[in-house]
């Protein structure tokens, strides 16, 4: 829904009201700088206690809403042939007009299976642009992932509505050379590493048609679906006259399995997989109970399940799946009048600050993404994301394989932030680019060999975080 404001100016509306609250914490400054040590300088080794605004992710930390919450206290606590699974395969097959379900604890649960059944060594997996655990499931089983992205994908900068979708041309030329040596085509709806970009289901029509031309499976990564089929509603002209329903069928007609994070789609918490391909879902459905649970229940909770089923027929209200997307616009558009480097247009997930414009003398094998998350959590008690180089892999001979972009992702969770915390936001990213000068790199202390965004330990190459705690004292006096 948009609602104009007497001004004209465009402030997001929140459509619901709070009704439980949970008390933050804002750390002292002495304390972010000892948390900060503590961790390694990596986000995702912060304890919650010493972070005032959570915006690392939006998985698993979305505000359910007071239906969902309800419909836990039914859950059917069985092992096997719990009623509330059924209740969720129903209403997971109805949502993307499938046949199949096979239930999993998350979406990264969902990879493991398919890379297992689908991928070779040596072969390839064609995607609109790369996850990094999508990548590293295939890379570990010695799959190739070839990208072919759209030519605006990589421009920060741009009034292109949809960076995310697949280059056709690219994809058609490889397939007639390389068909027996592709496992399939993936397409992520809203490209996570570049901006949380979205693609058109004009562009999906024509990935379908060539995969259907070389009988190649089409597969969907579907947990940022919901800001995906806002943003097709919101800028396809095509597809302004159809309802979310609609489109979202459109799309699952297009694809032959379809899998997601309910930590994303559906606000909830698990995942699972979906097809109308017999002989897929019987290849896949072995390695539920291997590694996942037991059928009925993949690693889930019933509770879980529950909030799951609500969740996603939420999603296809569309008063509930614009609130992200309208706020992330709002945050990005507020900081791209100051100045701040943002990736234009707004997409879905969060913010994304360009931080090779931010921080244009940090080297990327200095990580200058996560310097820059490091020194807003140190500023501000705000934790973001590093998604570049750090959140790459080194290649099998050691080598550094740097991003094609650095950014800096301000995740917001849905119905979680008020407007003065996105504003509080602003305003100490907006100090912190007056004082990017300051900022340096960082390097390994303890560097692990498999996603080590997640778990390494780096330090400063420099003293810069004491000579940006001195700034920051000196223009905000005893607030800090």
């Amino acid at each position: 829904m948009k609602i104009k404001t007497f001004k004209g100016s465009f402030t997001p509306l929140e459509l619901h009201k709070v009704r439980i609250v949970q008390k933050l914490n804002y750390p002292t400054l002495e304390r972010r700088a000892e948390a900060l040590r503590e961790a390694g300088n990596n986000m995702f080794l912060l304890k919650n206690d010493d972070i005032f605004l959570d915006m690392l992710t939006d998985s698993g930390v979305n505000a359910m809403s007071d239906n969902q919450v309800s419909a836990m206290l039914r859950a059917d606590d069985s092992y096997a042939g719990s009623a509330t699974y059924f209740r969720l395969e129903k209403t997971v097959l109805d949502f993307f007009n499938k046949d199949y379900f096979l239930p999993a604890h998350q979406g990264r649960a969902c990879e493991h299976i398919l890379a297992k059944v689908f991928v070779n060594k040596g072969h390839y997996s064609i995607m609109n642009y790369h996850f990094t655990t999508t990548k590293a499931h295939i890379t570990e089983l010695g799959g190739i992932v070839v990208q072919f992205y759209s030519k605006d994908a990589l421009k920060t900068k741009s009034n292109n509505p949809f960076k995310g979708n697949m280059d056709l041309e690219k994809l058609e030329d490889f397939l007639s050379k390389n068909r027996d040596l592709t496992d399939f085509v993936r397409m992520e709806a809203g490209t996570n590493l570049i901006g949380g970009q979205p693609w058109s289901l004009e562009n999906l029509v024509g990935v379908h048609k060539i995969c259907r031309n070389y009988n190649i499976p089409l597969i969907l990564d579907a947990s940022l679906l919901a800001d995906n089929l806002y943003f097709i509603k919101e800028r396809e002209e095509a597809c302004k006259h159809l309802s979310i329903k609609q489109i979202l069928t459109r799309i699952s007609d297009l694809c032959d399995i379809i899998y997601f994070s309910a930590r994303k789609l559906s606000f909830s918490r698990g995942g699972g997989i979906v097809t109308s391909v017999k002989e897929f879902h019987e290849f896949m459905k072995p390695l539920v109970p291997l590694y996942e649970g037991f059928l009925t229940y993949g690693g889930m909770s019933v509770r879980e399940m529950e909030a799951m089923a609500v969740g996603l027929e939420e999603t296809l209200d569309e008063d509930i799946i614009s609130q992200g997307p309208l706020f992330i616009k709002y945050m990005v558009e507020s900081l791209d009048k100051l100045g701040v480097p943002v990736v234009t247009p707004a997409g879905g997930l969060g913010c994304h600050l360009d931080v090779k414009k931010f921080l244009p003398d940090v080297d990327s094998h200095s990580y200058p993404a996560e310097a820059l998350a490091c020194a807003l959590y140190l500023i501000s008690g705000i934790r973001g994301m590093e998604r570049g180089t750090l959140s790459e892999q080194r290649d099998e001979n050691g080598v550094e394989e740097v991003s094609d972009v650095e950014l800096l992702r301000l995740a917001l969770p849905r119905r979680v932030f008020t407007l003065s915390q996105v504003k509080f936001a602003v305003d100490r990213i907006y100090w912190l680019y007056q004082h990017k000068n300051l900022i340096g790199g960082l390097k390994w202390v303890e560097e692990p060999k498999v996603l080590r965004f997640f778990y390494g330990i780096l330090e400063p190459s420099s003293n810069w975080q004491e000579l940006l705690i001195e700034a920051l004292r000196k223009d905000l006096g005893t607030e800090e």
